[in-house]
């Protein structure tokens, strides 16, 4: 009698059934062999045997797609272990010394409450003192050196590295967070405030891997068009896990895989802990970030447990130890480095497998396990890490090391969820931390408050050793250097071409803007220095003639048949392309940006980048990393374009820019201008390139609104005060008849707005019997910072008359402003302007119409400037108070 037939699973749809099966008998072999496998061995044994035979196609050039994740074990095999080139116990004395004095720093600001942050430091110092060593390469020789991205946090152990090389002194150390006395150590890496040690600010979450990301990029750009061979050169980012939820730390792991950055190096310090609690409490951070960075194409390296585990894992012959590190979340991870042997046997080492492994580990042994025995607290582990990394090549390499936060500061601190917030050590828990690092630091130093700085003196064995490992690797680490270049001064004939004017033809001033800047870079002298970025506008803003003459920029070139090929202005990729286009994210092109104005530091090379973006996309979007960029010192042109609340058409409420000039003047490195002419556009431009790139340099960057809308663009007015005026801020530009009999008005105006300025001084002459000047106002902001500086200089018991106070003096009648931005903007000056002062804005949300109804929806169109100016002069009892009822209900002004 036959077997009844066995019930079988509903087929489930495959793509590999679109395939054709040359040999389904084969196919059905292998399927059984497998179900072979996991009925006599389980199933463990069967991913064991897949892996091995996925791995083994791999190395025999089949492709087949990647895993996403592996286990929670080591990716290097102690076996595997590169010979250590060094001396381990002299680098641990070093190592312990850094921890002692990156604490003693914490502790002694505290003293005053300015606090500082200790645990981070404690867990990381590996991580740190390995590539000091070892890896990190300095700038001497007129080498760009590796770029070291530090964790914001980990600042006082850097600090304290640099105590030992002698390049900081026991006062500054002690004047941690004390900047105010002129020789303190500013709080974490930050260039402006430190400059001759740190190159990138890193502290504002998220930003410094964005930022190292597009800075392995510019160095790749950099020695692709012949400016500098950066080929030695390698970006390292330290992490933390927790800092990895920032969406800007992911926001470009693809390009730095589809561009092969095998010259960029992340370390994510995996303590599991955030500034809070657990990174994941119910999951696996660690296991997450793998997964993330292998799908988006980087090599990963975990370096998780170290030598005690080695025999344990070896041990393991059924597998039992490794599933269980799999399956333990990380908050319970966190708990088993906080508690005993007792503890850890019951929770962790459960079963009958698990529960053999463990009974030959002492107690010891076994809470060393979770405890103290992390890869990212192992030298030998961290420096085969970092061997493998730097040796990979085609793609980027993340290492994920793990570590106990707060590791050797002692069980008050280990892997406590307090310890962001925990600020200094007790004398006594200094005593146990000395203990543990066996510092030769005698109980007579630790008798008092103050715990002391260690030095073993500029003779000891450490310190020597140390300087020889940073020479033989090029100098000290990080390191800011800036040797000056001067760029040639740019040739004059674009400038005068939009001095001149555009006589009838109606330009827009984005367009005279990028004329300029096409014509700057075809200069011999500069040309090749400009660094056009743009995230994916470029036919919006007319720079799409740059594609085939100065090609957009590829590390593969071209590799297919462009579809506009046969066109004259055709879509051209090149390896030493010059013209960035970045795609549609304004966080990667301001990354890129902050690499090449920083260029002239990092490199030695002084490059000029011209970033061009929607207005409303660049303070509003990414003004966090303007302040990056501040910070970092950078140089060169972000430009607002399709500017103002009310000239872009029909785009509506997020794409209507009424503020940006708002929240660029809380930028103290901004530079801003609202140019209403070509001719000023000309004048501020080549005024940037001198202050940024000329004998003496500034570290500022300029920021320019431009429009989209079509203007008559006149000649530049003579007189000895325009040009001077136009770089300051403010001139007269079209001034009433001085002789006529009436009322007067100043019309304040910048950007578009003046043309609306214009129309209203003609309707108040004509109509109203009412003479206005008219005058340009170019930066508002520059006016008020004039007028600040004034204010700070009469306190000093000096003479100064701001300049906007100075330029009006003379002027009759009251003032009205207006401009294409809410009020607060040209309010800035109205505390430096003597005369009665009003505005008109665009406050509120933007909205979709034509410009003129828009413009009247905010009232700030020419009858809506004549209706403020009438009502101005009747509070001043110039007009009669029915004129300006009568102005509202000629204009249907409601």
């Amino acid at each position: 009698m036959s077997n009844p037939a066995q019930p079988t699973e509903p087929s489930v749809p495959s793509e590999l059934d679109q395939l054709p099966d040359r040999d389904t008998e084969e196919t059905a072999e292998w399927q059984a062999s497998l179900d072979a496998v996991v009925r006599n061995a389980g199933p463990e044994r069967a991913v064991y045997l897949l892996r091995r035979v996925h791995e083994h196609a791999a190395r025999s050039g089949v492709r087949l797609p990647g895993l996403l994740s592996s286990d929670y074990i080591n990716s290097i095999p102690s076996s595997s272990e590169p010979a250590f080139d060094g001396d381990v116990a002299m680098e641990s004395r070093i190592t312990a010394l850094n921890r002692w004095n990156a604490a003693a720093m914490v502790t002694r600001g505290s003293r005053d409450g300015l606090g500082g942050h200790i645990s981070t430091y404690a867990s990381a110092a590996w991580l740190y003192e390995i590539g000091f060593n070892h890896f990190f390469r300095g700038k001497e020789g007129g080498s760009s050196g590796d770029q070291l991205y530090v964790q914001g946090h980990a600042s006082p152990g850097i600090y304290a590295r640099a105590f030992l090389e002698g390049r900081l002194d026991e006062a500054q150390l002690d004047a941690f967070r004390r900047e105010a006395t002129g020789h303190g150590l500013p709080s974490y890496p930050h260039p402006r405030r430190l400059p001759w040690l740190w190159e990138f600010p890193t502290v504002s979450m998220g930003l410094g891997p964005l930022g190292a990301i597009y800075q392995a990029r510019f160095n790749r750009y950099l020695h692709a068009r012949g400016i500098k061979d950066t080929s030695a050169s390698r970006v390292w980012a330290f992490l933390g896990d927790g800092e990895m939820d920032e969406p800007e730390s992911m926001a470009a792991l693809a390009l730095a895989a589809r561009e092969g950055l095998d010259n960029l190096t992340f370390v994510v310090n995996c303590n599991l802990q955030r500034l809070d609690g657990p990174v994941r409490s119910n999951s696996k951070i660690v296991q997450e970030l793998e997964a993330r960075f292998r799908g988006a194409g980087w090599n990963v390296v975990k370096t998780l447990w170290g030598a005690a585990w080695d025999p344990v894992l070896q041990q393991d012959t059924t597998g039992a130890v490794v599933h269980r590190l799999g399956e333990v979340p990380d908050a319970q991870m966190q708990t088993l480095a906080a508690r005993d042997a007792a503890y850890i046997r019951k929770t962790f080492f459960t079963g009958d497998a698990l529960s053999g492994v463990a009974a030959g580990l002492s107690d010891a042994q076994v809470t060393d396990l979770f405890e103290n025995s992390r890869g990212g607290h192992e030298p030998l582990k961290v420096y085969a890490a970092y061997r493998a990394a730097t040796e990979h090549r085609g793609a980027p390499t993340v290492v994920l090391a793990q570590t106990v936060k707060g590791h050797t500061l002692g069980p008050d601190f280990e892997s406590r969820n307090a310890n962001h917030q925990m600020k200094k050590l007790t004398m006594g828990q200094f005593r146990q931390m000395r203990d543990l690092l066996e510092l030769p630091i005698p109980d007579s130093a630790l008798g008092g408050d103050l715990v002391p700085f260690w030095h073993p003196g500029e003779r000891s064995p450490e310190v020597q050793y140390l300087h020889d490992r940073r020479a033989a690797l090029g100098g000290p680490v990080p390191v800011r250097q800036v040797v000056e270049k001067p760029l040639a001064p740019p040739p004059a004939r674009p400038f005068e071409a939009l001095e001149k004017g555009f006589g009838n033809q109606e330009v827009a001033t984005t367009m005279a803007l990028v004329r300029l800047v096409k014509d700057l870079i075809r200069d011999k002298e500069t040309g090749r220095r400009w660094v056009p970025i743009i995230p994916d506008e470029a036919r919006t803003f007319g720079l799409e003639s740059l594609f085939p003459t100065a090609g957009i920029y590829s590390p593969d070139g071209q590799t297919y048949d462009s579809v506009d090929a046969g066109q004259l202005l055709h879509y051209k990729e090149s390896k030493s392309g010059q013209l960035i286009d970045e795609g549609i994210t304004e966080a990667g092109s301001m990354a890129e940006f902050t690499a090449a104005a920083t260029s002239y530091a990092t490199h030695g090379e002084p490059m000029i980048p011209f970033y061009i973006f929607y207005a409303m996309f660049g303070f509003q979007r990414t003004g966090d990393q303007f302040w990056a960029l501040a910070d970092q010192m950078g140089r060169g042109f972000v430009i607002g374009a399709t500017a103002g609340r009310t000239t872009m058409t029909g785009e509506g409420l997020q794409h209507a820019d009424g503020h940006s000039h708002l929240l660029a003047s809380t930028n103290p490195a901004a530079i801003s201008y609202d140019p209403a002419f070509a001719y000023e556009i000309a004048v501020i431009v080549r005024d940037g390139l001198r202050r940024m790139y000329g004998d003496h340099p500034e570290n500022v960057f300029y920021y320019l609104t431009v429009y989209n809308e079509p203007k008559p663009q006149p000649s530049m007015p003579s007189g000895p005060f325009v040009e001077e005026g136009i770089r300051r801020g403010i001139y007269r530009y079209r001034q009433a008849d001085a002789s006529a009999a009436g009322p007067r008005i100043q019309l304040l105006s910048s950007g578009t707005a003046i043309h609306w300025a214009l129309e209203a001084q003609e309707l108040l002459r004509t109509q109203w019997n009412v003479h206005a000047d008219v005058w340009s106002v170019t930066s508002w902001t520059e006016l008020r910072r004039d007028g600040l500086e004034a204010d700070r200089a009469r306190l000093r018991g000096e003479e100064r008359t701001a300049f906007v106070t100075s330029a009006l003096s003379e002027a009759r009648g009251p003032v009205l402003a207006v401009s294409d931005w809410m009020r607060q903007v040209p309010d800035q000056i109205s505390q430096w302007v003597e005369q009665d002062y009003s505005s008109l804005g665009t406050d509120g949300f933007g909205l979709s119409d034509t410009r003129e109804a828009v413009r009247r929806y905010f009232r700030v169109d020419a009858e809506s400037i004549v209706v403020a100016a009438l009502e101005q002069l009747s509070r001043a009892g110039e007009v009669r108070p029915d004129t300006v009822a009568q102005a509202r209900v000629r204009y249907h002004w409601q």
